[in-house]
């Protein structure tokens, strides 16, 4: 695994920790943006494929997840996560100005993504969207007419088809074992709305990846999600039989290979002749 720098930035509600996986002549930048209730160290095969590809490699826990500051897992307002995002955005760019930023949201932080494109388009020269929560997405609404939030935490089993990769996130303890808070869900709701009313982000180049059997985030409420979001140069990838963390799957590597793939493509990111 490639070596890992760690920072910390100035959040909009408290520190927010960072991790690097520094390259050391990168020709892109790529930011890890993780889902609900990890943090940015899970992500180290997809960081490691990455800077294989060129990428000097940044992901933030947000507010609230893995080392950053705040009350475990509550998310008042997304739109102060995507201003978090945006902060470690200009810590990457300030250590290597000038190069393309390539962002790659998954569940949650595909949502985060989604948003950020919205907001910052411009400066984005790909988006990469796994399991996303993004179009309708049920839980949120049916969790919060309760009025109790069940202690029912995220399945391992749900995660992967790769039981090492359930057994690994269950003994995390960066990782939230614990019910889903009211604040969080009600934030989802909104978000949710407000990127369905936003605008699309036209020609930036998207890569939906998907697992088929994705039972947290099913692909069909996703995909009005995506289709509406892509201004028209999606690139959809869908997995038979995967789960949900399609970066940790079993055929993660044909996973990983896609996504480099994608990358190629990429015109801004094409290498100089």
């Amino acid at each position: 695994m490639p070596h890992v720098r760690e920072h910390v930035v100035d959040g909009t509600l408290g520190t927010v920790a960072v991790r690097e996986w520094p390259h050391p002549a990168p020709r892109y930048l790529a930011l890890l943006v993780h889902g609900y209730g990890e943090h940015a160290g899970r992500y180290e095969e997809p960081a490691a494929v990455l800077t294989g590809h060129g990428a000097a490699v940044y992901a933030p826990d947000h507010m609230g997840h893995g080392r950053s500051a705040g009350e475990r897992v509550v998310i008042e307002d997304f739109e102060d996560v995507v201003t978090d995002v945006h902060a470690v955005a200009d810590l990457a760019r300030a250590a290597h100005p000038g190069l393309p930023l390539v962002l790659v949201g998954h569940s949650m932080g595909g949502l985060i993504a989604a948003r950020y494109a919205q907001r910052y388009g411009p400066e984005l020269s790909a988006l990469v969207l796994s399991g996303p929560v993004i179009g309708s997405w049920e839980l949120p609404v049916r969790l919060l007419a309760l009025d109790e939030i069940p202690d029912t935490p995220v399945s391992p089993s749900s995660l992967s088809r790769d039981p090492a990769v359930g057994a690994a996130y269950a003994a995390d303890p960066l990782v939230w074992h614990g019910p889903m808070k009211r604040p969080t869900l009600q934030a989802f709701v909104r978000t949710l709305e407000t990127v369905e009313r936003g605008r699309d982000v036209g020609p930036l180049p998207l890569l939906w990846l998907h697992g088929e059997d994705d039972r947290l985030v099913p692909l069909t409420g996703s995909r009005p999600g995506v289709e509406r979001l892509a201004g028209g140069r999606l690139t959809e990838r869908i997995f038979p039989g995967a789960r949900h963390e399609v970066f940790h799957e079993t055929d993660r590597e044909r996973v990983l290979a896609e996504l480099v793939r994608f990358l190629d493509h990429v015109p801004a990111l094409a290498p100089p002749r």
